[in-house]
């Protein structure tokens, strides 16, 4: 209780700076906490929910969330590398209809699969990063063959330059999302990954969205400096279909907000294989991530990354092995970073993007569309990562 009651001191007494909203002072105490510190004392942590709902005021937000059990077969589940749903914990938030976050619930070692292809295949053309801005499409073919013998170099020489995959800070999968005129468009499409497809179709039915489809995934890829700014994601035609989101490696700080900024948020720990739902009432609400935190034993992964991908996979499975070389450059990777997928149905049934006019046709988003994540040592002018802001 004592680091609750500093913690929650901590954040009253900050002065706010002039014109400053209620989220952005939040964002402002958590982009400048320390790690380990009473500064996270009012942090929730769903992976310990049952423990930590009466310890705080926001945490005695923390509700049971009901999923559909009966909606994903557990060999369904298998098969996208997830445990049966009854196994599933889940959880909602007092005052936040819609919002569900599902700790963990993926089988041990199948994280290194979609770890392994938001580094190595999703990277590849002819999806879109913002390393195309600078970039021609030859020399970003695919970054990771070109990448992986830096990083298994990493611990030996600290000083070697930032492969390519250490500068991807987005990547845009099915609709590529147009960062200048925060658009979709049915001209700028390539195929959308068919296992991530299926993942987030089971994860959707498990919390009542049967019939979701995957159409659109913004990749995005922190550095332990990066924060993703204060945003909503309303560039979708349908917001009646949820917005998926699942996280990897390092663990973050996640602000949920309201409808306005001048609503404070509350802040929540994202661990590695945690998904979170946000939907309904919640699909619209102001969010953004502060903060990432390094490892408390130094440069290290999360525990849940420890355990390997099975040798033995389901016959049907959309998981692939994972060869240890590949996880070695995985672990390089991750030991100092976290990559979040986030997964959106842009069209509800039988619905078409509106006409254009003919000039908008016409950009290309791979030379036009920059826009990254904001990076304390980055010293090219800054634009955050986020659709609607």
């Amino acid at each position: 209780m004592g680091k609750m009651a500093a913690a929650v001191g901590s954040v009253a007494t900050l002065a706010a700076e002039p014109g400053e909203d209620a989220f952005r002072k939040l964002f402002r105490f958590y982009r400048q906490s320390r790690p380990g510190s009473a500064d996270l004392g009012a942090v929730i942590d769903f992976s310990a929910a049952h423990t930590a709902r009466g310890t705080g005021p926001d945490a005695r937000k923390v509700i049971r969330s009901q999923l559909s059990v009966s909606s994903v077969s557990d060999h369904d589940a298998h098969r996208a590398g997830l445990q049966p749903v009854s196994k599933w914990q889940a959880y909602g938030l007092q005052g936040y209809p819609g919002f569900i976050f599902i700790p963990n619930p993926f089988l041990p070692g199948y994280q290194w699969h979609w770890v392994k292809q938001c580094l190595k295949l999703y990277s590849q053309k002819p999806n879109v990063c913002n390393l195309d801005k600078h970039m021609t499409k030859e020399e970003t073919q695919d970054l990771w063959e070109q990448s992986k013998e830096f990083l298994r170099l990493k611990e030996v020489n600290k000083r070697r330059p930032r492969s390519l995959l250490e500068k991807l800070r987005w990547v845009t999968l099915g609709y590529h999302y147009n960062w200048d005129s925060k658009k979709y468009s049915a001209d700028h499409y390539t195929p959308f990954p068919s296992d991530l497809a299926f993942l987030s179709e089971q994860v959707a039915a498990a919390c009542g969205f049967q019939g979701f489809r995957a159409e659109a995934g913004i990749l995005n890829y922190y550095r332990l400096d990066s924060t993703l700014g204060i945003h909503v994601d309303r560039s979708e035609l349908d917001h009646s279909k949820p917005l998926l989101s699942f996280s990897f490696g390092q663990s973050a700080i996640f602000l949920l907000g309201g409808l306005k900024r001048d609503e404070a948020p509350t802040a929540m720990f994202m661990h590695s294989g945690d998904i979170m739902v946000m939907s309904g009432f919640s699909r619209l609400l102001n969010h953004a991530v502060p903060r990432v935190l390094p490892s408390s034993q130094g440069e290290g992964l999360p525990c849940c990354l420890e355990t390997p991908l099975p040798a033995v996979l389901p016959r049907d499975s959309v998981v692939e092995p994972c060869s240890e070389e590949d996880w070695q450059v995985c672990t390089s990777y991750l030991k100092t970073a976290r990559v979040n997928m986030t997964v959106r149905q842009v069209l509800a049934i039988d619905q078409d993007f509106p006409s254009e006019p003919t000039e908008e046709k016409k950009r290309d988003i791979t030379t036009e569309g920059f826009c990254h994540l904001d990076d304390e040592n980055s010293q090219v002018k800054r634009a955050k990562l986020n659709p609607d802001s």
